[in-house]
Order: C-alpha cells, then structure tokens, then sequence
C-alpha cells in the first residue's frame, strides 16, 4: 500500500497510540490531552499507510526565529523505509521557506547519526543551553 504524507496534525487518537508506542510519555492521558498539544504546533507531518497513522513529526515555532523539532515518530515496524527522513525534510522545507535559521532538536538516545546525515550537528559541551527539571514531589 502506498505512503500518504499529509501537512496536517493527525486526529489525536492516532497521535496518542504513535506516541504510547514510543513509551516516552504516561499512558494514561486521554486523547483529548494530545489533541491539545497538536494545536500548539506550527507545522506537521502525518504519514499514513491506508487508514494507519505509522509516522508523524511536527515544528513548534515562532515562525520567524527559532523553530523545534519535536515528536519524530515511526512505528517501529515500518522504520528503514525513509518515511523518518522524508518528514524531517519536509518539515526542515517549511522552516527555510519561512526565513527560519535556527532550528534545533533533541535526538533519542541513539539517533543522533540519523539528524547528522540531514545537516544537523551536536551542540559543544559548553554551548549556552540548559533543560528545567521540576523537583520531584
């Protein structure tokens, strides 16, 4: 069946069970907990193969600036077929067609070799930067 890449965020049941799949995040969110994260993006990239959702990146932005790159997602039995790089360029597009030069992410753990070959580099152990962490209760 062929790849449909769609510009738009996917319905946030589908990002939900992409994003369980990962197991990055609680499970026990509703839907409409995604739904609403879907709506803070600028842009995205929702790949289906039929009526499945098996990929999806997305660009929070401020559309001129900086932009992120966040959530890039392949379910893991269709990974090695370029559906990831495919998103990453896609989105990357939508940034240089805005004027957007900064555009940062944070590679999982072991995926940093995948953004290199697509222009991305690791930022120098004492580069500006830090991640808050809330004490934990």
């Amino acid at each position: 069946m062929p790849l449909e890449f769609r510009d738009q965020a996917p319905e946030p049941a589908a990002f939900k069970a992409l994003y369980d799949h990962t197991g990055w995040g609680a499970r026990d969110r509703p839907s409409s907990f995604y739904g609403e994260a879907l709506a803070g993006s600028w842009a995205c990239c929702a790949v289906y193969e039929g009526s499945e959702l098996v990929g999806f990146g997305r660009v929070i932005s401020d559309g001129r600036l900086h932009a992120y790159v966040n959530e890039m997602i392949v379910l893991t039995g269709h990974q090695g077929r370029g559906i990831g790089r495919e998103i990453l360029q896609r989105l990357l597009a939508r940034c240089r067609a805005a004027g957007i030069t900064d555009i940062q992410l944070f590679a999982a753990r072991g995926r940093a070799g995948f953004y290199a070959a697509e222009g991305f580099q690791s930022r120098p152990e004492d580069a500006p930067g830090m991640q808050y962490r809330p004490p934990l209760p």
